[in-house]
């Protein structure tokens, strides 16, 4: 199926949510579209399943929110998840009123991205007077660190030595490390989905101008590096990855 506007694949979604459920649905928000403009993928925490469908531009992201959902109300919204991504949307996060509140403290970093970038086509916004607490968000990005350098390590033990998986594992990890970058940006109030700025941030923020952060930041999304360009920012790679657990450790807010 030829994919429709993006306008209008939102206005049948909304459509089809109320049909299915009535006066319990509240809003729909659109979020996300600051980072696909700046063409950097979706990092809210949850699949791209419209991948695949020979979509160029990147599907559209949305939120439903409503008083409460059952099993059937997900068998409904399931039969029609394909249509959805034929018009271009990817799959629709369902939340209802109460959980979004409840979840800040468990996603400060994904939910914190969607109040970051987001806009209401219909309904009353769901996000009004929400904000993620700053411990939270500092948890959040020390466990993101701290879990990338326990990969990073693990990942060259695993490379026997050999340059060629080295440059394996620095690419495969670039895209995890540039959303790592994304986050101790806004953990300093720097809200941007570029991650070239968020790279140039990071590195006056850790006084490592010119080091590796935005020459891996920037490698999301290659393809291969050379082998001696994998020996060259191993060791600066890796030196970075620890700077930056070790400042989000010690980070407090202002």
């Amino acid at each position: 199926m030829k994919s429709m506007a993006s306008s209008d694949a939102v206005k049948m979604l909304e459509r089809e949510l109320r049909d299915l459920f009535g006066a319990r649905f509240q809003s729909l928000v659109i979020f996300g579209q600051r980072k696909h403009a700046d063409g950097h993928a979706h990092a809210a925490g949850h699949a791209d399943h419209a991948a695949g469908h020979g979509h160029e531009a990147p599907p559209t992201h949305t939120l439903a929110v409503v008083d409460s959902m059952t099993p059937d109300d997900l068998r409904a919204c399931a039969v029609r998840v394909s249509a959805w991504h034929d018009a271009g949307l990817a799959t629709p996060l369902l939340i209802a009123d109460h959980e979004f509140a409840q979840s800040l403290d468990a996603f400060p970093l994904e939910f914190g991205a969607i109040l970051a970038d987001h806009s209401v086509v219909a309904g009353s916004n769901p996000f009004e007077s929400l904000t993620v607490d700053p411990a939270d968000l500092r948890r959040a990005c020390e466990v993101q660190a701290r879990s990338h350098l326990l990969h990073l390590r693990e990942g060259f033990l695993e490379t026997g030595g050999r340059a060629d998986a080295l440059s394996v594992l620095i690419v495969r990890s670039a895209a995890a490390f540039a959303a790592l970058v994304v986050s101790i940006a806004r953990l300093e109030g720097h809200e941007t989905d570029d991650t070239a700025s968020a790279a140039r941030h990071l590195e006056r923020t850790l006084g490592t101008p010119n080091s590796a952060v935005a020459e891996i930041a920037k490698l999301a999304g290659a393809h291969d590096i050379s082998s001696a360009d994998a020996e060259r920012l191993f060791r600066p790679y890796l030196d970075a990855v620890e700077r930056i657990v070790s400042y989000v450790d010690g980070w407090n807010a202002q």
